[in-house]
């Protein structure tokens, strides 16, 4: 072993003072000691879910790793899941303790996107979730915009909801539910209430699935429902400066930006406690004529897909 090497929790650390990535001067023992340093804070929010984290290593593009590769450590607790679109039976992890959450750090691990629903009951998600992303170049604040409207949707509905930065370039606003609706119900809802924001200003938020079709303006994406992740709070991001994603009181939000919280800043800023935890709100019911607008609500994705072969039926047929 050579002299950076060390061992916590049983879990063999190597090669820390090796560059993370190519995207930054962060070390792996920087990620190391950051996940080490809040993992009483992130752990309560990966527990029990099954992960999806994305790697990285010198040299090579970064990989999103959902099928726990065939050496994990007998003691990494898993969660089969089957994958309908692979038709295959995934075995995904669930990162409950230390010692996993170091093992994953150690696998050069930055990104941690558990799901939306726990591994003892996949069909019924915790939280509802809307995903503000601006468009590309620096549109954070036409984000922090955006998540104000779906504030306002969400108190015009009686729900309440916490906010987070997304660690990129978004923000996301989580809405704890009760344990009563489906996937289903959940994903209606999401959808309604992502149009209602639109619809209180429809010059700054979108609704627009197809990329090119947004005209500069922050899509809500409604899409975070079922089987879907998101990142979670306190995870790391793959961007400049190791940004982390990050609780923000809405009454600060207009005044964070993007960069205020790294890996660096981030383990002062949590040494009072769980913020993510703190800032959100009990599991509400969801109104049923939240419910029953998103069902007349096309889902996002389909309907994409049939306007995009809808589209290049058009040009194959143009003179």
């Amino acid at each position: 072993m050579s002299e950076a090497d060390e061992t916590r929790d049983g879990v063999a650390l190597t090669n820390l003072d090796q560059p993370l990535s190519d995207r930054d001067d962060a070390t792996k023992r920087d990620l190391v000691d950051y996940l080490d340093a809040v993992g009483d804070r992130i752990l309560p929010h990966l527990r029990g879910r099954p992960l999806s984290v994305i790697r990285v290593r010198p040299g090579q593009p970064p990989f999103m790793q959902k099928n726990l590769p065939r050496y994990t450590p007998d003691w990494v607790r898993r969660a089969p899941v089957w994958a309908e679109a692979s038709h295959r039976e995934i075995s995904y992890a669930l990162c409950d303790d230390r010692r996993t959450l170091l093992w994953f750090a150690n696998q050069r691990a930055v990104e941690y996107h558990p799901t939306l629903a726990t591994a003892a009951d996949l069909h019924r998600p915790t939280h509802l979730v809307l995903d503000l992303d601006p468009p590309d170049g620096d549109g954070f604040r036409a984000a922090v915009d955006a998540a104000l409207l779906v504030r306002q949707a969400l108190a015009d509905a009686g729900l309440a909801g916490a906010v987070k930065t997304s660690g990129a370039k978004g923000v996301h606003v989580f809405v704890p539910v009760t344990d009563e609706p489906t996937a289903e119900e959940l994903a209606a809802a999401t959808r309604a209430l992502a149009v209602r924001a639109e619809r209180l200003d429809p010059a700054l938020a979108t609704t627009a699935y197809i990329k090119e079709d947004r005209g500069g303006r922050v899509f809500v994406d409604a899409t975070r429902a079922g089987g879907a992740t998101v990142a979670a709070a306190y995870s790391p991001r793959l961007r400049p400066g190791m940004p982390v994603s990050f609780p923000v009181d809405w009454a600060d939000l207009p005044d964070v930006t993007a960069t205020d919280f790294t890996i660096r800043t981030a383990p002062a800023l949590l040494a009072d406690g769980d913020r993510w935890a703190a800032l959100m709100p009990a599991p509400q019911p969801l109104p049923a004529d939240l419910v029953a607008e998103g069902r007349t609500i096309p889902v996002a994705r389909v309907q994409a897909m049939h306007e995009g072969k809808r589209r290049a039926r058009a040009r194959r047929e143009a003179p």
